[in-house]
């Protein structure tokens, strides 16, 4: 029974399903459940450290059980993503309908769209990673697919990465510096991949320039079989998932920072270079997004047995209570500063004596 607890993360889109069905209050049912309800729970509710024993990892009917879970969130996003364009392109709705409606969808977006889109990947299988890709159609961010993979999870932790924050860095200018390098990261890290593979930059081979295409071809879709209303909604959504993405990234790794070897180069990725949290629900309806340490310190392990370690630090919230708090930076910075400080000196005292080396 205990692998039926991923059913629980369908609630957030189920919310969706009630705001665009019902309207009016219920047109911010997802904003309600994500920010107001899961981090009210997470105060009250323990938190769970415990590890998946290590002989149930490899069983093949639990496999197939946590990756249909995932499969099944790609209908449900473009599903509920057509429903809420044509909600608002047909509709007379007041502005509160409008606006939850948006910001409901734009979550959903962010957090069935981007985060299961990450999870997928990271997956071996290419018909895994093409869902990945058009997952993240709907939030217009398809070269995080690159960026994500092939540059993020090399320099995190360091000044190269533009999705590890900055100790006293405020989440709102950490959203330009992170969603612009990200970009340019991209196109640079696409050409270094062609030029080692003797392609053409001006090709089909350019999987950034098809990005480009296929993400305008959404746009102009979106805005020729509905509407002006509809393209908007569409931006507008894109817009909501991008900043719930980077105010998670802003708080996965804000402050802490690898050490320089003697050849100049960065230490290796440990757990100690990603904050984490084992609050259950955010862990449940983000698919183990929170165990963010072992993402990055093994990013081929599927979520479901993502691990609590101890030398990770760790959240004094969950992470929909943590974005609510990056989005007060006086209130964030007094409660995260020190324990980033704390970490920092950790990581030092930790670091490997270049002498031994």
């Amino acid at each position: 029974m205990k692998d039926l607890k991923y059913l629980l993360a369908y609630i957030l889109p189920a919310s969706t399903c009630l705001a665009l069905a019902f309207l009016g209050f219920w047109s911010w049912a997802t904003v309600v459940l994500s920010f107001a309800i899961i981090p009210f729970l997470e105060l009250v509710l323990p938190q769970s450290t415990a590890n998946i024993p290590p002989e149930m990892e490899e069983n093949r009917s639990r496999r197939r059980l946590f990756d249909v879970l995932l499969y099944l969130n790609l209908p449900v996003l473009f599903a509920l993503v057509g429903w809420y364009l044509y909600v608002i392109q047909t509709q007379n709705l007041i502005f509160l309908e409008m606006a939850g409606l948006t910001l409901s969808t734009g979550i959903l977006v962010g957090a069935i769209g981007i985060n299961v889109a990450h999870e997928l990947g990271h997956r071996a299988r290419r018909y895994e990673q093409i869902m990945a890709k058009w997952m993240l159609l709907t939030a217009l961010y398809q070269h995080f697919f690159i960026e994500h993979n092939r540059g993020h999870h090399k320099n995190v932790a360091t000044d190269l990465d533009p999705a590890s924050a900055r100790l006293g860095e405020p989440v709102f200018t950490f959203w330009w510096r992170s969603v612009a390098g990200g970009w340019r990261n991209a196109w640079r890290l696409e050409h270094e991949r062609l030029q080692k593979a003797g392609l053409p930059y001006w090709s089909r081979h350019n999987e950034m320039l098809r990005f480009q295409i296929w993400q305008l071809l959404w746009l102009a879709g979106i805005g020729l079989l509905l509407g002006v209303k509809a393209l908007l909604g569409a931006l507008a959504i894109a817009l909501i998932g991008i900043l719930l993405l980077e105010t998670i990234n802003y708080i996965e790794h804000y402050g802490l920072r690898r050490q320089l070897l003697p050849s100049g180069r960065p230490e290796p990725v440990t757990p100690a270079h990603s904050w984490n949290s084992d609050h259950e629900l955010g862990r449940i309806f983000l698919y183990e997004l929170t165990r963010h340490s072992d993402h990055h310190y093994k990013a081929t392990r599927k979520y479901q047995i993502l691990r609590h370690l101890d030398e990770s630090p760790q959240l004094p919230l969950g992470y929909p209570g943590s974005v609510l708090l990056a989005l007060a930076p006086p209130l964030w910075f007094s409660v995260m500063d020190e324990r980033a400080k704390i970490s920092r000196k950790k990581l030092v005292a930790d670091a490997p004596n270049p002498l031994e080396n």
